[in-house]
C-alpha cells in the first residue's frame, strides 16, 4: 500500500504579491537613498515569501496507520465515515454547517474537501474537515489503512 501524501501549497499569484510588497517595501524606503531601497525590497520580499511558504507548508499524509493533518495526529481506528466535498458543500461544511469543536485544516483557495467523522468517545471533535486537492485519494488511502 502506497501513503498518501499532499502537500497544500499557496496559489502561484501569491508569490506575485510577495514580489509586490518587496515593491511597496522598495518605494517607501526610496527616499533613504538607494541602499535603504534595496534593503527594503529584499527585505520586504523575503518577509512575504516567508509568510507565504509557512502558510502553504502545511502537509496531510496517511502514515504509520494515522492520519496526519498539519499538527494533528489520529489513528485512523479512531475514524469514521469519510464524506467527500465538492466545492459547494466544502463552503457550507466551512460556514453555515460548521461545527465549532471541529477540527478544520482550512485553505480557502483549495475548492474540494474532505469530512471525517471522529468515533473516538473521549475526543470532543466531533469531525476532521480536511481541504484537500485529492479528496477521493485521500478517503482511499484512510480505507486501505483501515482494512489493512
Amino acid at each position: 500500500m502506497q501513503p498518501y501524501e499532499e502537500r497544500l501549497t499557496a496559489p502561484r499569484f501569491w508569490w506575485f504579491i510577495a514580489a509586490l510588497t518587496g515593491v511597496a517595501g522598495a518605494l517607501i524606503l526610496l527616499p533613504l537613498g538607494t541602499l535603504a531601497m534595496l534593503g527594503g525590497l529584499i527585505g520586504a520580499s523575503a518577509l512575504a515569501s516567508v509568510a507565504i511558504s509557512a502558510y502553504g507548508s502545511v502537509r496531510i499524509r496517511v502514515v504509520a496507520g494515522a492520519l496526519v493533518a498539519g499538527d494533528a495526529k489520529i489513528p485512523v481506528e479512531a475514524l469514521g465515515e469519510a464524506q467527500v466535498l465538492d466545492s459547494a458543500e466544502a463552503v457550507a461544511w466551512r460556514g453555515p454547517k460548521a461545527d465549532p469543536r471541529a477540527f478544520m485544516l482550512l485553505r480557502s483557495y483549495i475548492p474540494t474537501a474532505l469530512r471525517i467523522e471522529v468515533t473516538d468517545p473521549a475526543d470532543p471533535t466531533p469531525y476532521l474537515y480536511l481541504s484537500t486537492r485529492h479528496p477521493r485519494k485521500l478517503a482511499a488511502a484512510i480505507a486501505a489503512v483501515r482494512t489493512s
